[in-house]
């Protein structure tokens, strides 16, 4: 199976693995990453900042991650962010209710519906509890999920572990905007951690209690929704809809759907199209994709639409990124907390700007890009395991190797490699165990290249570059290298 494969791998090669392992009693849902793990996970936010935050011309911010009770009320938080909770009568186990119930009957159960819903579906889908299996529960109560914490030295300033990285962003909005260019749309990036105290965290990084978080906050004036200099670009490009309760996949144009309504307006179709080619360059399939609209039971408390970006992985569908049309709920909400001004004046009007947020799992698409990238193929007798990663989140674009120790090979090949750090590559080096051990342990981590310095090398100035995914290999001058290997990462040249 591919998902214990992939965990194997995580913990045989440090990618990532439980934090505080050493200890009996450490909390689940927090997790390390180790070098490789790291590495790829540095790519994938590289790759967000290129893709989505560079080229739409957005700005990224770094943001506090305690933040004030008073925020919290502002945002809904402390009244609405809540999951619903179950005990098991014999053992006493807690579990989320709606994923009991959606375990048992392999569906989708709103984790918003009232509580009373939730006990008679306990009770007519026969649930058993997944540890002892009872079928004797307590009545199903909502249980928040903010992590709080006191500050001072009194302890009387209540406050709280942010659950989502995009509060900062829109306390921050009027500064940000008087401060960068004063008009609208305006995105604001941020990269970084979020908490939240999940009651049953499960299957290693897709339910976290501290998780990265990669979201983008899209500031625009309602009444312009439809007005997208760029939207030609994608007007005929074909997004993978599944609209609510159709249980089937579409391919519908931006085009088609801004104009039907199947989404609010061009605004939100351009950006959804951004998305989607943005998991397609980090190697997703377009077939495994797709954007599940969620209805009114499902949507989160401040979202008007949303549009839950999912993957296919050995798990099944794993969301990835909320896509959410959040309306001006929460600027509105921080202005009448703090009593501040937090409007525009823009096209002759005084307005409270909507926002459309891309709210997406840094370790999520790490765990669903080590699923959908996993390989394993036999060649005569011998098994490989290796990772498909495209070159740009590959924890390194090449490995240096030196054939033998001795005779010069060793310290030429610790040239090379500092040539093309030099050059700017991420570049890994290793001298120990047979060459074809080293050729697997790169191959297993994902890095598609490796350079190998043998005695040919001393002679006549080439070395072996190999490929990880066909096991090509080609002698090619050390002058020539460098070039090379750009061009093989930016998929200029085919190995």
């Amino acid at each position: 199976m591919p998902k214990e494969e992939v965990n194997n791998l995580a913990l045989r090669r440090a990618l990532f693995f439980p934090s505080a392992e050493i200890y009996a009693n450490a909390p689940s849902g927090f997790w390390e990453f180790g070098p490789i793990g790291h590495a790829i996970r540095r790519r994938i936010i590289e790759a967000w900042r290129k893709e989505l935050v560079e080229k739409e011309g957005m700005i990224e911010i770094s943001g506090a991650q305690i933040l004030p009770e008073d925020v919290f009320k502002a945002s809904g938080h402390l009244e609405n962010f809540n999951d619903p909770i179950v005990q098991c009568k014999k053992c006493h186990s807690l579990a989320r209710a709606d994923k009991l119930i959606a375990d048992k009957i392999d569906d989708i159960v709103p984790e918003s519906l009232a509580t009373n819903e939730l006990d008679a579906m306990i009770k007519d889908h026969q649930v058993s509890c997944p540890k002892c299996k009872g079928k004797d529960f307590d009545k199903v109560k909502k249980f928040n999920m903010m992590m709080g914490l006191a500050i001072g030295a009194t302890g009387d300033q209540p406050a709280y572990l942010r659950p989502e990285t995009c509060q900062s962003i829109f306390l921050d909005f009027k500064r940000l905007y008087k401060n960068w260019r004063g008009d609208l749309p305006l995105g604001i990036a941020q990269a970084g951690k979020s908490f939240r105290n999940e009651i049953a965290p499960r299957n290693t990084l897709l339910r976290q209690r501290e998780f990265g978080q990669m979201e983008i906050e899209l500031f625009f004036d309602p009444e312009r929704i439809d007005e997208v200099p760029a939207f030609d670009s994608v007007s005929d490009y074909e997004l993978n809809l599944m609209l609510v309760n159709s249980g089937k996949v579409q391919k519908i144009s931006c085009k088609d759907a801004a104009s039907k309504k199947i989404v609010s307006g061009k605004f939100i179709a351009y950006y959804i199209a951004c998305v989607q080619q943005f998991y397609n360059k980090l190697g997703v399939p377009l077939e495994k994709m797709r954007f599940r609209g969620l209805d009114k039971d499902e949507k989160a408390f401040y979202a008007k639409e949303t549009w839950d970006f999912e993957i296919e992985t050995d798990l099944g569908w794993i969301e990835l990124m909320a896509c959410n049309y959040r309306t001006d709920h929460d600027l509105k909400g921080h202005a009448e907390q703090s009593k501040q001004d937090l409007s525009v004046n823009e096209n002759g009007r005084k307005f409270i700007p909507h926002v459309f947020e891309l709210s997406a799992g840094i370790d999520r698409t790490l765990y669903t890009l080590l699923d959908l990238s996993f390989r394993k193929e036999k060649r005569g007798k011998e098994e490989r395991n290796y990772l498909k990663l495209p070159p740009r989140v590959a924890p390194f674009l090449c490995a240096v190797f030196p054939l033998v120790k001795k005779d010069g090979l060793l310290e030429k090949a610790k040239e090379i490699y500092k040539s093309l750090i030099d050059y700017g590559f991420d570049v890994f080096f290793d001298e120990k165990g047979s060459i074809g051990k080293r050729y697997a342990r790169v191959d297993e981590v994902g890095i598609p290249f490796a350079v190998t310095v043998d005695y040919d090398t001393m002679e006549d100035g080439t070395v072996t570059l190999r490929s990880r995914d066909s096991m090509e290999q080609k002698r090619v001058k050390v002058e020539e290298l460098s070039g090379l290997l750009w061009d093989l990462k930016s998929a200029q040249k085919s190995f």
